[in-house]
């Protein structure tokens, strides 16, 4: 009985159907594992403390932006960094910038004006932190510790060492995410979000 051929385009299709799945699964892991790392549990320090903005309303953080915030306050009240720098653009029919909410926001739970620095540019984490490495450089900065939430941790790191920024992740808990559900979610979505970056470069 004469073998059965496969049709060439058919093997090609399989191969890189292959692929493509193997790349999305290993850039998952990735992602879930650095969703579960917090790098300031092995660095003191770093020359400033980004936080990435999120949704605000009338100039009041929302809440997952007001968790991304305290988290910051901590690190700062630890010590870790002098400045916090908010990021975060006006949204259309915003009345302010997220950053300045943001700003705004930890000065009334206590930082010193003079610690706290608003970069209101972007509409994308890519704008901001474009914004935050343009602050950084004319400072003389060159680290970060960057809060956001945890599965953006594997892409905002990404993102600031493309930019020259020495990035170290440490995210909050308190999200949209209150389940495992959601967050399994979130994980996906970052997936494809990190895999677009990489082969996008946006």
């Amino acid at each position: 009985m004469r073998a059965i051929r496969r049709h060439p385009y058919l093997a090609t299709a399989t191969l890189l159907g292959v692929v493509l799945v193997s790349a999305v699964v290993v850039t998952f892991v990735a992602v879930w594992r650095a969703g579960h790392t917090d790098d300031a549990s092995t660095v003191d320090r770093a020359d400033a403390i980004v936080v990435l903005g999120a949704a605000e309303y009338n100039g009041r953080p929302s809440p997952v932006f007001a968790g991304r915030l305290e988290h910051a306050q901590l690190l700062y009240d630890q010590h870790r960094a002098p400045i916090v720098m908010v990021l975060g653009g006006r949204q259309p029919g915003d009345v302010t910038t997220e950053a300045e909410a943001g700003r705004d926001y930890l000065i009334q739970q206590g930082l010193p004006p003079d610690a706290v620095v608003a970069e209101p540019v972007g509409h994308s984490t890519l704008e901001s932190l474009r914004a935050a490495a343009a602050y950084m450089r004319d400072h003389g900065l060159r680290s970060a510790f960057l809060v956001s939430d945890p599965w953006h941790n594997l892409r905002v790191r990404r993102m600031a060492s493309d930019l020259g920024i020495e990035g170290f992740v440490s995210a909050t808990w308190y999200s949209a995410a209150r389940s495992e559900e959601t967050r399994f979610e979130g994980y996906v979505r970052e997936t494809f979000a990190y895999i677009y970056y990489r082969v996008f470069g946006r």
